[in-house]
């Protein structure tokens, strides 16, 4: 039998909201047999730029968008774990760290936003499925919100 692509699965969120909503798309995969989750937010580093907030400011957001996720899966089978992590390429950096935890996937719900938008500042999500040697699954938002 193949091993569950959610077995242990790496899940980026960028926001309080962003965690919870993807945490509810993530639930009806994870929920029937349990398994490890472990959520990740990278803070981006400005490669010798002076940064727009203090590492404490970030590290405090990172810290609600957790709470927003246990909250999400707290009545599960699941084990939930939390990782701040520091890059200047946020994409290579949710990759290397799925390396790091064994993940089985990287999985999220795609961040809205017009194309224009995703133009100018880069999108994550595209780099994730083409960059990633691991599996990368987009779950569709919950009908839920």
């Amino acid at each position: 039998m193949p091993e569950s692509l959610f077995r242990h699965a790496l899940v980026p969120v960028a926001s309080p909201e962003d965690a919870e909503s993807t945490m509810r798309a993530l639930r009806p995969y994870v929920e029937p047999g349990g398994g490890d989750v472990t959520v990740i937010n990278v803070i981006e580093k400005a490669g010798g730029a002076p940064d727009k907030a203090s590492v404490e400011q970030r590290e405090d957001y990172a810290n609600e968008m957790f709470s927003s996720a246990r909250g999400e899966l707290a009545d599960t089978d699941c084990t939930l774990t939390t990782e701040i992590r520091y890059g200047t390429d946020v994409a290579e950096t949710i990759i290397e760290t799925a390396h790091e935890i064994d993940a089985s996937a990287i999985v999220f719900t795609p961040r809205g936003g017009s194309r224009w938008v995703r133009l100018l500042t880069g999108d994550v999500g595209l780099s994730l499925v083409s960059e990633s040697d691991l599996p990368v699954i987009t779950l569709p938002e919950s009908d839920n919100d």
